[in-house]
């Protein structure tokens, strides 16, 4: 069957149509043209008189552009009927082109905010951190990235994220209404597709932040982005690349999928070292929290020349504003609280912490010592401990187990839950802990006193994991509620640690009074916030975590200082010098209620007056 004329010409025309808003104006363009063009021909046939007069063909033909675009432009027209009616014409048509012009530049306009607002369009920067999906651990991290780029001339974050991009931008400015010097840009697309991957122009960025879905497959999504960056075809630089699994057992697979390209943490893991080692030492959630932000002290690496040769000990006090904490040595090695006779060498840095680099500097001077004040006493023997979990979720197997491996032999912990933990947990090799079981409804009073509480040190309260977060949370702070009132009648007998979904619920819940408040995906935020900015901190951290070598403990001040006896900081860092400890800061137990920094002060002044109570703590690396 052949196709007439008229069906091909109309499919093709069809087909210009399709291109959008500039085929359209060209197509009126074109018309415009035509219409001019045929009534110019025609006044110059009809009318020569008026042709003259007018012009030529010329004049006519600029006559009509006139009219066809601006109407009004008639009303002083002179000449014969025919000419009138001409001009008229080219006038009425003209106002048809017009409109049409008009409607279609609207039209193409709205589209083109349409398209923008979607989010679609291809990123142009250099030097970018791009966050991939969306959580909300997004607002802290765009905070910290903010706090750390407030010294750069310009900076510029990037979210790609499956959500509509006017719905991100809203919810950014919402939560966090002044970003600085920090440009905040939002694309709309599939972190999971390369195609929408290339939309936030990874070649140019100077890191990549996989931010740990909501949800069962979380994990699923990141190593997908993982294999995603590890087999792309990188033009220039690689950047710097962080990610964190939820679950320990998936740690392996996605490492093996990030390649050499990517850090990979166990976001897992990590809440539940916190949480074992914030069971004993209430505050130091806090401590941890500051030396991931970038709002107040943060670890530098820092190189002076003028220390090499010198002992580690003896740099302690060398800094006015900074304290030593460890070194990196040239060939890369991470040393936290080495050797107090550990000698630096060239090419060797000093981990500094230190509010800014800025200001780490020699002091000119060392600080006073006051030796009558140092403590004399050694710190108490370690005794077995009686440890209570209140609740139940993913994370208490290994909490139980990691346990095992820092309390005293002879020690206990007992579960109180509404359903007996797996067998296998008690039945398991355990060789300092034995484990029980109590059944409890953690939300019912009478429920929790039957456990008695008063036989117990530490009281540790899970987050149930099978419900949703914050209805989880809900729950814990009517737990809380009954600890704290259970522990004022019994005359103070137990701490209390608690892990939180949320950080906004930490402050609604000062009111229960806990020792420390555990908010594990904020930790995992500024981590990886921090390792986006300087991946070699890595392995500082992880060494704070890890229960072998050193780690950061909260230690009577009385270990120090004598109580209520006038010093300095200066003081405190020589009495742990030595002890073979570096001291960092210490924690008011008479603030231990205020937010944010729930009493701790790190890095203080060295020489300022210091009078430590029995009550408060000093914040130290320590091997134990």
């Amino acid at each position: 069957m052949r196709t007439r004329l008229r069906d091909r010409l109309r499919y093709w025309f069809d087909g210009t149509m399709d291109r959008g808003t500039p085929a359209l104006i060209g197509w009126l363009g074109l018309a415009s043209v035509v219409l001019v063009a045929l009534v110019s021909s025609l006044v110059v046939a009809l009318t020569d008189e008026d042709t003259e007069k007018n012009g030529g063909w010329a004049g006519v033909a600029w006559m009509s552009l006139l009219r066809t675009l601006d109407p009004g432009t008639m009303g002083g027209d002179t000449g014969r009927p025919v000419f009138l009616a001409l001009m008229l014409a080219v006038t009425i048509g003209g106002i048809f082109i017009v409109s049409a012009l008009i409607g279609v530049l609207t039209t193409g306009l709205e589209d083109r905010i349409r398209e923008l607002r979607k989010g679609k369009g291809r990123l142009i920067e250099r030097g970018h951190t791009i966050v991939l999906g969306w959580s909300e651990q997004v607002f802290t991290v765009i905070a910290e990235l903010v706090e750390a780029n407030q010294s750069e001339r310009r900076s510029c974050v990037v979210i790609l994220a499956d959500r509509d991009k006017v719905d991100m931008e809203d919810e950014i400015r919402r939560r966090i209404p002044r970003t600085g010097r920090t440009r905040v840009i939002c694309r709309s697309g599939s972190p999971l597709r390369r195609e929408d991957l290339e939309l936030v122009s990874p070649d140019t960025a100077k890191s990549i932040m996989v931010l740990p879905p909501v949800g069962d497959d979380g994990d699923i999504d990141v190593i997908k982005m993982l294999l995603l960056l590890s087999s792309r075809k990188w033009r220039g630089r690689l950047p710097s690349v962080v990610a964190a699994v939820q679950s320990s057992e998936n740690l392996a697979a996605a490492r093996l999928a990030a390649g050499d390209t990517a850090l990979v943490i166990d976001a897992d893991d990590i809440a539940v070292r916190l949480i074992v080692q914030s069971h004993r030492q209430a505050g130091l959630s806090a401590v941890f929290n500051e030396l991931l932000s970038f709002v107040g002290n943060e670890i530098y690496p820092w190189t002076e020349p003028a220390l090499v040769g010198a002992e580690f000990g003896d740099t302690l006090d060398r800094f006015d504003l900074g304290i030593p904490v460890g070194l990196r040595r040239r060939t890369g090695e991470m040393l936290v609280n080495p050797p107090m006779d550990t000698v630096i060498g060239a090419g060797d840095q000093l981990l500094v912490v230190a509010e800014d680099d800025l200001l780490i500097r020699l002091a000119d001077t060392r600080p006073e010592i006051v030796g009558a004040a140092i403590a004399s006493a050694a710190g108490e023997r370690p005794v077995p401990d009686r440890t209570l979990v209140i609740g139940w979720n993913s994370r208490a197997p290994k909490i139980v187990k990691l346990l095992d491996r820092l309390v005293e032999p002879g020690s206990v912990v007992d579960i109180a839950s509404t359903r007996r933990p797996a067998e296998d947990l008690f039945t398991g090799r355990l060789e300092n802990l034995t484990v029980g079981h109590k059944h409890c409804v953690p939300t019912r009073r009478s429920s929790l006193e039957a456990v008695g509480l008063d036989g117990y040190r530490h009281v540790v309260v899970l987050t149930d994991d099978g419900i949703d977060p914050e209805r989880a949370d809900d729950r814990t702070l009517v737990t809380l509620l009954h600890l704290r009132d259970i522990e004022l009648r019994l005359g103070d007998p137990y701490s209390i640690v608690t892990e939180m979904n949320d950080d906004a619920n930490r402050e609604v819940a000062q009111v229960t009074k806990a020792d420390d408040f555990i908010v594990s995906t904020k930790v995992i935020s500024l981590l990886l916030t921090q390792l986006t900015e300087n991946r070699q901190l890595y392995a500082v951290f992880a060494d704070l975590f890890d229960p072998e070598g050193s780690e950061i403990y909260l230690k009577p001040a009385g270990d120090y200082l004598v109580p209520g006896v006038q010093a300095n900081f200066a003081t405190v860092i020589e009495a742990a010098r030595r002890r073979g400890e570096t001291a960092i800061g210490y924690r008011l137990a008479r603030h231990s209620d205020e937010p944010p920094s729930y009493g701790v002060r790190l890095n203080p002044a060295k020489t300022a007056p210091l009078t430590l109570g029995e009550d408060d703590a000093i914040v130290v690396l320590a091997e134990e």
